[in-house]
């Protein structure tokens, strides 16, 4: 018995040693040494590429008269050309450094000023270009065939101003993008609000021509796949790069690269969301949530990887006018910026297979540090806050554990006693942990209690860009990233050494020199892991050795107690 439930004990130890060496592997493919983006042929984009897939799809609806003719006629007469740059306007907020192209209004560049590229940079992070490697960008039109968006080309706007601010009086920032021909007017409209990563994007179109107007409004995003060369890692627990949607069906549904090349999604969808995410960051077009819109996917010959959306077709008598619009995303994956953005995008900040608890320690240390303003306090504080929801738990399983240490000499001299016979030897330890009242299984509870709590930490530390570059005391600067001078993973690793001090040997020598080297490989395993996940597996051990010891000293003063 005693054999049986040491190997239950050792098999555990090993399912935390498997999973820390997957999440050792996935955080070195997230985190490479040296990240290098792998050197491809980018073609320069077309116009035509741009407006491709959205055209098929618009030309698609119901609505449109002699809808096949048309289809038709405008897919076959894309001809790939040079896309023509337009000029680029300057748009900057308290939050946002952004660039749109005067051709099509598209944003091909945003910079979050809030959030630096590197640790002690002054420069911000770049989450859309327009180089050709790394291409991201963000792309709306309206198209027709009587422009401003055509089967042959995007739009050339006009503006008053290269270079707009949003000044410290200021709540709302416009940017006016004008576009004019044989009577047609459309004023594209950007609208900025000061801390906010919402964009909204209006177009106004006024129809003095003596025709009816018809189009359809397509928002979608584009990018190069530039992550990691082996992003997925094993048994999924890398970060997620790639494409998502949401339906009133499935409210989040991931589309990786590698699904668009296979199938192109085209699904008519009422409101949702179209998104692209990656770590830390996502970018997403908000339509009017009760407008239907059609859902496609699309890979370029260029090799971007575009998700969007078409609305439904849009007339404007002559003499007439009309708007339409959506809304875009960019920025940090923060929950309730996500949530009021549109309901459901909060869900792209995926925690794994727990979830749950992963949501309930964050919302905790998300509390604390608005009182002490320290991440890193803030998980040594959850830290004993989850050590007093299970105090009464561990300090049953403690007490078994300590109660089995004592039982030790016993149990030695019943194998003296009995030899080989391990059917009588099992018989006579059952009787002596009845006698004792001591449940060996409840030793196992803490290494149970600690594996489910330990991912759900590993996603929060991973997934919250609040923890990025989060500094806490001394040398830890940035408890997403490992510490740099290895000492928490040390300390952990001796932490773990003297907690199995307390603990009863295997009676196995084999089985007790593989627990007396678990601290040295989890020291090793975790040497590269984040210096915010060493503090938690740092603390949690200091705190269940001193609860284990001050239960062991309580149990020695009851014994003497009795005795006396």
């Amino acid at each position: 018995m005693n054999t049986m439930l040491d190997n239950i004990r050792l098999g555990l130890y090993a399912i935390l040693v498997i999973l820390s060496f997957l999440m050792w592997t996935a955080w070195n493919t997230d985190y490479p040494k040296k990240q290098t983006i792998a050197s491809q042929t980018q073609a320069n984009v077309t116009s035509s590429e741009r407006i491709a897939p959205a055209l098929a799809n618009s030309f698609s609806q119901t609505n449109v008269q002699d809808k096949t003719a048309t289809s038709q006629t405008a897919v076959s007469s894309i001809v790939p050309a040079p896309l023509a740059k337009g000029e680029m306007i300057s748009i900057t907020t308290d939050v946002f450094n952004v660039k749109i192209d005067t051709r099509g209004g598209d944003i091909v560049e945003v910079n979050l000023l809030k959030y630096p590229a590197e640790l002690g940079s002054s420069t911000p992070f770049l989450l859309m270009n327009d180089d050709a490697k790394t291409r991201y960008i963000a792309e709306s039109g309206l198209l027709s065939t009587n422009g401003p968006d055509t089967s042959k080309e995007q739009a050339l706007y006009t503006t008053p101003n290269l270079t707009y601010t949003l000044e410290p009086n200021q709540r709302n920032l416009l940017v006016k993008l004008n576009w004019e021909r044989n009577g047609i007017k459309v004023t594209k409209i950007f609208t900025f609000v000061r801390d906010s990563y919402q964009i909204q994007v209006a177009y106004q179109i006024d129809n003095q021509s003596q025709q009816t107007w018809q189009g359809s409004l397509y928002t979608q995003l584009m990018r190069t796949n530039t992550p990691p060369s082996n992003h997925s890692g094993l048994m999924n627990l890398t970060t997620y790069f790639g494409a998502a949607i949401s339906t009133p069906e499935k409210r989040f549904e991931k589309i990786p690269f590698k699904s668009m090349q296979e199938t192109t999604l085209k699904q008519m969808v009422q409101g949702g969301w179209a998104a692209m995410i990656q770590h830390y960051f996502i970018s997403a077009w908000v339509p009017e949530k009760t407008a239907p819109n059609s859902y496609y996917t699309h890979v370029t010959s260029s090799g971007l990887y575009t998700i969007g959306m078409v609305g439904q077709p849009l007339t404007v008598a002559p003499g007439a006018s009309s708007i339409v619009d959506a809304k875009l995303y960019a920025g940090p994956a923060i929950a309730d910026r996500l949530e009021a953005a549109t309901p459901g995008l909060q869900l792209t900040i995926d925690y794994g297979w727990f979830w749950f608890i992963s949501v309930a320690i964050f919302w905790m240390m998300q509390k604390i540090y608005n009182v002490i303003g320290n991440w890193g306090w803030s998980i040594v504080l959850v830290t004993l806050i989850i050590k007093l929801l299970f105090y009464q738990l561990s300090n049953k399983s403690y007490r078994s554990m300590s109660a089995m240490k004592k039982l030790q000499p016993k149990i030695e001299r019943l194998k003296e006693r009995l030899g080989d016979d391990r059917q009588k030897l099992t018989q006579e330890t059952l009787n002596l942990y009845r006698q004792e009242k001591v449940n060996p299984m409840s030793g196992c509870l803490p290494i149970l209690i600690q594996i489910p709590v330990f991912i759900a930490l590993y996603w929060v530390l991973v997934e919250s860009v609040q923890l990025r570059q989060a500094p806490f005391i001394l040398w830890i600067n940035d408890l997403s990233k490992p510490d740099p001078y290895y000492i928490l993973p040390l300390l952990m690793g001796i932490s773990m050494f003297l907690q199995q001090r307390l603990n009863p040997p295997p009676p196995d020598p084999m089985q007790a020199k593989v627990m007396m080297m678990m601290p040295i490989v989890f020291t090793i395993l975790f040497a590269n892991f984040p210096a915010g996940l060493m503090l938690y597996w740092f603390v949690n051990n200091s705190l269940s050795f001193l609860q284990q010891w001050h239960i062991m000293h309580r149990m020695e003063k009851e014994v003497k107690t009795k005795k006396a």
